[in-house]
């Protein structure tokens, strides 16, 4: 294995995914609509703007806007949405940026073995721009990051952002490179480009708890959650699930075991 691509919010950063999950929710109240946190995770892991036009697209959501202003959500709707969005997301990213548990000492352990270590994002470059000093001031810094601004604008599972990491890294084969998400779109970016995909369980947008939240569980319960999200990942064709970032190495040891 040579690179390793991580997402960022749900996997590297931001236990649960929270920060874009409240912005959406804090916008669209704001148009007099109140998605559930179904709707508004089930797109995670796009670029936001295309997460955006995925819940407008969803029919009760839409029905909701279309009885809160009175006529259908057109455009310039969606263009005002959009920026709402942004102001709420960037007043609140520096405080989701706190590393994942165990995600420091991998990245140590990866750049121990020589692995480069990339990332992709539904983030734009502004937005990163926040997050990555952040993270970076509380012991996570990957090797590079890139958001779907370096590709065009094409997020999500479009596999650009990920070619572009394994060109930068010096990547020789898709079959060198592991790509990691907490979400469906992460594993279906993977996909797209031919690499090998990881779902992580703990701590993602798929299962959408807050650490604490998860430690309360009673085991279960945590039992059925967690089963439930490494099915869904399995399902969206990831090549493994790891219950959290202290799986990362023994996957890759696995992985070149058997190369």
């Amino acid at each position: 294995m040579e690179a390793v691509i991580l997402d960022w919010s749900g996997t590297a950063v931001d236990y649960g995914c929270f920060a874009p999950v409240k912005a959406f929710l804090a916008t669209f109240a704001k148009y007099g609509v109140r998605p559930t946190l179904e709707e508004t995770r089930k797109p995670m892991g796009m670029l936001k703007r295309d997460h955006l036009r995925a819940m407008l697209a969803v029919p009760r959501i839409r029905e909701s806007f279309t009885r809160a202003a009175g006529h259908s959500c057109g455009e310039r709707d969606a263009e005002r949405m959009y920026a709402t969005f942004e102001e709420e997301l960037l007043s609140i990213l520096p405080d989701y940026s706190e590393p994942l548990p165990f995600v420091a000492e991998t990245v140590r352990g990866l750049r121990a073995r020589g692995v480069k270590i990339g990332s992709t994002t539904g983030y734009t470059d502004r937005m990163m721009a926040l997050v990555a000093p952040a993270a970076k001031a509380l012991g996570y810094e990957p090797d590079l990051w890139l958001t779907p601004d370096a590709a065009g604008g094409r997020g999500r599972p479009y596999p650009y952002m990920i070619f572009q990491n394994m060109e930068k890294l010096g990547a020789s084969s898709v079959r060198k490179v592991l790509k990691v998400g907490d979400t469906v779109s992460d594993i279906r970016e993977g996909k797209n480009a031919g690499v090998w995909t990881a779902g992580v369980v703990k701590g993602s947008s798929e299962l959408g708890l807050s650490r604490e939240d998860y430690d309360a569980l009673p085991p279960e319960e945590a039992r059925f959650r967690t089963a439930r999200v490494a099915q869904t990942f399995a399902d969206a064709g990831a090549d493994f699930v790891i219950q959290d970032m202290s799986g990362l190495i023994p996957l890759i040891e696995r992985i070149d075991a058997a190369d």
